[in-house]
């Protein structure tokens, strides 16, 4: 399999996923302002919606958008219970965070990433985080992860998403338990490795 990413990305969802279920991988580093990958290539052509993730897998077929490519991988290493069997409610519970991450925060994060937003948009953007986090914040008060004691594909998108805090001086001290959350996934040797390949370390 092959993933393209860019540091820091929402690609690092997937790319913590494929670590931790020890999945055989080659990254591909793509320039997310030039559309080129980092052995010359024009990304467009690859993916042409633009923007990573992008996994190839066996057989030539491109997936993109994370919260199926991490729920695709899942499926492919079942015995790391990083996602609950097909058709169990708590199976559901976790693509309910999925959705949940990719349309109420991931996409707030979007104005404050974009020169050309206004700052009434970014103000907006911020305040709209400020609730999403503060219902994080509640789930994660008194269990380690989104869904209980066991880490899942959900828990790497939120910490993806949570960890573009540090870039945009968003302090999250009144949200402890999402302070925690985010120490304790940080902690976990797979993101470690991730994040070190990545050179965000």
């Amino acid at each position: 399999m092959k993933l393209y990413f860019s540091p820091g990305a929402c690609s690092l969802s997937p790319h913590i996923v494929l670590c931790e279920l020890e999945l055989p991988h080659e990254l591909v580093k793509v320039d997310l302002a030039t559309h080129t990958t980092a052995d010359g290539k024009d990304f467009n052509t690859i993916n042409p919606k633009g923007y990573v993730p992008a996994l190839l897998i066996d057989g030539g077929q491109l997936l993109t958008e994370g919260p199926a490519i991490v729920q695709y991988l899942a499926d492919q290493n079942p015995g790391k219970c990083l996602l609950p069997p097909a058709g169990s409610l708590e199976r559901v519970r976790v693509q309910e965070w999925l959705t949940f991450i990719g349309t109420e925060l991931h996409k707030n994060f979007s104005p404050l990433f974009n020169p050309a937003a206004s700052a009434d948009w970014k103000a907006a953007a911020r305040a709209n985080i400020e609730r999403r986090f503060s219902f994080a914040e509640k789930a994660l008060t008194g269990q380690d992860y989104l869904t209980g004691s066991d880490f899942s594909v959900a828990d790497a998108y939120l910490f993806t998403v949570v960890n573009w805090t540090r870039f945009l001086q968003i302090d999250l001290a009144p949200w402890p338990a999402l302070v925690a959350f985010h120490r304790r996934v940080l902690n976990r040797p797979a993101v470690q490795e991730a994040l070190r390949t990545e050179g965000l370390l």
